[in-house]
């Protein structure tokens, strides 16, 4: 948007432009003071149009970097708004949502005006790239990592897993150039060399390398399809340190290794009727939002829900292990002893060694462990019990709302 001198004031996006536009003349936009102190001044308005609503956001974002407008001040100078940092001082650099930048050995994308939206589009970016986002601090002449377990994110096509040596450092480095390229502005250049690269590796007969860069030029060429970017943000506010919670959890439990991989599952009902589970997943104490599921309860009649529990432990465990799959680091239940036996019992009937599986009381925040007589009480202030709470409350969160999807949908077909 353009003064009468032709200098640039705003900056936006839309997916839809007519609506945006409309909106700065509703009833609503003249009481907002920015709104109407924006509007009198506009007299011209240029559009660019971009093929995916990820390019849309890095673009508004490189142009408010650049050309500073006027009532886009708020994000000129803010480090409390959202960055993307790409860390450039490690064999594997890792690509962040961050609100507080570091100066040195990163760079820096941003300052974005959206959040969830930046979250979105890093997701999105990832199953593109596959870089990862890890907190692991990774060299490629460690052996150590040649014998380190990949997350869900490698299972998923979402990660080269670096942490086991699966991509050298100069291969892993060169996706982080296309990204960096693509983050640029420069897609056509990154599809250009792609394609180069991939008809290199044919004639070389690398026929796996030139398989994953042709499924990479797919997916970048596909990017636009990939629908709404919110779709696939990750939730935003994270109330403990993660990586703190994780080492608490090792420490607490006596555990191995750090529980990497943690899955939640809770059980909800339709008016007394249909019955649903919800399973929820946090990797390195942080939510993976591409791993929820929910389940719809086949075998019980009524409300019982360590009956429901057996269901849905069985369908989960028996999938994992049909397909190849880990088992989770810690499998968190919500509900008491008999919630905790009943996903035990599931364990036993169908054969499978289980993986560390504890449950999680809601009124005394009591913790239930298998052999255990009573219940473990940690510090309410305690790292590892606040990441549980979380996953526990992202588990109930998630199972209530495809309660009331079915709910709505129940009442809609009456």
């Amino acid at each position: 948007m353009k003064d009468n001198r032709g200098v640039v004031i705003y900056i936006g996006k839309a997916v839809n432009l007519r609506s945006r536009v409309n909106s700065y003349f509703t009833k609503a936009a003249r009481l907002d003071r920015r709104t109407a102190d924006l509007v009198p001044e506009i007299v011209d308005l240029e559009t660019i149009d971009t093929e995916s609503e990820v390019e849309a956001l890095l673009l508004e974002a490189r142009l408010i970097k650049d050309t500073q407008p006027r009532f886009n001040s708020e994000l000129k100078d803010d480090k409390s708004f959202p960055y993307l940092q790409i860390t450039t001082n490690e064999d594997f650099p890792r690509i962040e949502f961050t609100r507080t930048p570091k100066l040195k050995g990163t760079k820096l994308y941003g300052p974005f005006t959206n959040a969830k939206k930046l979250r979105g589009a890093i997701s999105v970016l990832q199953k593109v790239f596959r870089f990862r986002n890890c907190t692991l601090d990774i060299e490629e002449n460690d052996e150590k990592w040649r014998w380190f377990r990949p997350c869900l994110l490698h299972s998923i096509n979402q990660c080269t897993a670096p942490c086991n040596l699966r991509i050298t450092k100069e291969e892993y480095k060169k996706d982080i150039k296309h990204l960096r390229m693509f983050l640029d502005g420069n897609k056509k250049k990154v599809l250009k060399d792609l394609m180069k690269e991939m008809e290199e590796a044919s004639k070389e007969l690398k026929f796996e390398k030139a398989a994953r860069l042709r499924d990479q030029i797919k997916s970048l060429e596909n990017l636009n399809l990939r629908g709404d970017i919110e779709e696939h943000a990750q939730p935003e506010v994270f109330y403990i340190d993660p990586k703190k919670g994780v080492e608490g959890l090792k420490r607490v439990f006596k555990l191995d290794h750090l529980p990497r991989r943690i899955e939640g599952m809770d059980i909800a009902h339709l008016q007394g009727g249909q019955t649903v589970a919800s399973l929820v997943q946090f990797i390195d104490g942080l939510p993976f939002k591409h791993g929820y599921k929910r389940y719809k309860i086949r075998t019980v009649q009524g409300i019982d829900d360590f009956a429901s529990m057996r269901e849905v432990v069985s369908r989960r465990l028996r999938r994992l292990e049909q397909e190849g799959e880990p088992f989770p680091d810690i499998l968190l239940i919500d509900g008491g002893k008999g919630q905790l036996n009943a996903a035990l019992s599931a364990m036993r009937a169908i054969g499978v060694d289980p993986p560390f599986t504890i449950s999680l009381a809601k009124r005394e925040e009591e913790v239930y462990v298998p052999g255990e007589s009573e219940p473990r009480r940690l510090s309410r202030h305690s790292y590892a019990l606040r990441l549980l709470q979380y996953v526990r409350d992202e588990s109930h969160r998630f199972a209530q709302h495809y309660h009331h999807l079915l709910h709505h949908k129940h009442t809609f077909d009456e």
